[in-house]
C-alpha cells in the first residue's frame, strides 16, 4: 500500500483485538488485489439515536489507481446484527472485497462483453404462418419457427428488422429467440 490507511474510532475505545482484527482484514484486501492505494477506515460505536442505538457502523473507503475508489458503509438500521462489532466488521470487509473485486476487473478489463445480436430482415412467412426464414446480412437464409418467436407472429411479416440467435439445427442454421428491432418496413 503507498500511503497507510487511516483507522478511527468514534463514540467507542479502541482495543487491540479490534485493531488486529482491521489489520488481518486489510493485509486480507492488499494481498489479494494488491491495487490499493490508500484507504481511510471509520468504526462508529452504538448511539444513543432511536433509529440506530445500540448498532455499530463501520465506513471502509479504499483507494485504487486511476483514482477509482470503493466505499462501504452499513446502510440497513434495522439489522440487529450489527450490534455485534464482530459481525459489523467482517459484513463491511465482505462487501468491501466483493466491491473491490469488480474494480480491480474493470481496471484490467476483464469484465464480460457480450456481442450484439445479429440483425436480418423476414424474408418470407410460410402461408401456415407457423414458420419462416431470415435473410441475413451474409445473404443466407435461416429457418424460424413461431415457438422461437418473441412476441405475436402476427407481427412478423416480409421486410421486417429481426434480432435473432443462431444455432445448429437438424437441418441447418436455425434462428431462435427472434424479436423485432422496429415495426418499420425496409423500402
Amino acid at each position: 500500500m503507498e500511503i497507510p490507511i487511516q483507522i478511527g474510532f468514534r463514540g467507542m475505545d479502541t482495543a487491540p483485538e479490534i485493531e488486529e482484527m482491521l489489520s488481518r482484514h486489510l493485509k486480507a484486501l492488499e494481498n489479494r488485489f494488491g491495487r490499493i492505494t490508500s484507504g481511510r477506515l471509520v468504526l462508529t460505536g452504538p448511539g444513543q439515536h432511536h433509529r440506530t442505538g445500540g448498532l455499530y457502523d463501520v465506513h471502509v473507503q479504499l483507494t485504487l489507481p486511476d483514482g477509482k475508489s470503493v466505499a462501504v458503509a452499513r446502510t440497513d438500521d434495522g439489522d440487529e446484527r450489527y450490534s455485534n462489532l464482530h459481525f459489523a466488521i467482517n459484513d463491511a470487509f465482505k462487501r468491501a472485497r466483493r466491491r473491490l473485486q469488480d474494480q480491480v476487473r474493470r481496471l484490467q478489463n476483464q469484465m464480460k462483453h457480450h456481442e450484439p445480436l445479429p440483425l436480418g430482415t423476414v424474408a418470407r412467412i410460410d402461408p401456415s404462418g407457423d414458420l419462416g426464414f431470415i435473410a441475413t446480412a451474409g445473404g443466407q437464409d435461416i429457418y424460424f419457427h413461431k415457438n422461437s418467436v418473441v412476441g405475436p407472429m402476427a407481427d412478423f411479416e416480409p421486410n421486417v428488422r429481426v434480432s435473432y440467435v443462431e444455432q445448429e439445427g437438424e437441418k441447418g442454421p436455425q434462428a431462435s429467440t427472434v424479436k423485432l428491432v422496429r415495426k418499420h418496413r425496409l423500402r
